[in-house]
């Protein structure tokens, strides 16, 4: 992996602190809560009274995506990021060690190794990796500071963006969907610092009939005129399939190579 990929692979180091936090407080998750998302331009740093979680917050981050994945499952994702004339893949793992991942302990692993996030989440980890390299990229075009990023990206969540019907295809099937689409710098008071990422597009794409729940995370970076059609840049990681892996045996001695189960596939 090189170029665009290899420098968001390691984007792990560091939480990612995302709003709906304090719901996880008993699950001894230490992240840092965000302000409230009452108005935009307080991106940096307003105070008050805590707003609820927004209905898109929770289905991203308080839903329990792995329940109904057996234990020691592999979620395979590509990772593709495209900024014309230049392409890089990748694939990006998410281990589920548990059983409906019951001990908040899978974990998710690209051509870089295993990546450091957040523990003891419900939701399919996969979501903060996308997000924490999104972040990270952003921190590293525009010369910004990475917390204003993620509280863009927090209080355009917190505003109650629209939760969509949609359907995906799965091992040739029509599966239901449920899609967010959110664009945080398209009323930044401070969009003139990276004009051409005031109109990036976020879209989220989670369908419980998927393995992980996770269908597509995707972000465009529009051409000139907000051109989607010919966009300067996507990123997109999409499920693929899932391997159920053998367990460790107890002696230690090496287990035959995982043969693939027949787990549904995502179409292409």
């Amino acid at each position: 992996m090189t170029g665009t990929c290899a420098a968001g692979a390691r984007v792990g180091a560091r939480a990612f602190a995302w709003r709906g936090a304090a719901a996880l407080a008993a699950l001894a998750v230490s992240m840092t809560l965000p302000q409230p998302a009452h108005s935009a331009d307080t991106a940096g740093g307003a105070s008050g009274a805590e707003a609820p979680i927004a209905p898109a917050e929770k289905l991203l981050f308080l839903t329990p995506h792995l329940h109904g994945v057996a234990s020691q499952t592999e979620l395979d994702y590509a990772l593709v990021v495209s900024a014309p004339p230049d392409k890089q893949t990748d694939r990006v793992r998410v281990l589920v060690a548990s059983a409906d991942n019951a001990k908040s302990d899978a974990s998710v692993s690209d051509a870089s190794g295993k990546v450091r996030l957040p523990e003891n989440l419900p939701c399919n980890p996969v979501i903060l990796y996308f997000l924490e390299r999104d972040i990270a990229e952003m921190e590293q075009a525009t010369g910004g500071q990475r917390r204003y990023f993620q509280q863009r990206v927090r209080l355009a969540l917190a505003a109650s963006p629209p939760i969509t019907d949609a359907t995906v295809q799965l091992d040739g099937k029509t599966v239901k969907a449920r899609k967010i689409v959110i664009q945080p710098y398209l009323h930044d008071p401070n969009a003139q610092r990276f004009p051409k990422f005031t109109s990036k597009r976020y879209t989220f794409v989670l369908a419980d009939g998927v393995p992980g729940g996770v269908s597509l995370l995707r972000t465009d970076v529009p051409g000139d005129n907000d051109d989607f059609a010919h966009p300067l840049k996507t990123a997109s990681l999409s499920y693929e399939g899932s391997l159920r892996k053998l367990q460790p045996p107890a002696n230690g001695t090496k287990s035959p190579s995982p043969k693939p189960d027949n787990a549904p596939r995502a179409s292409r």
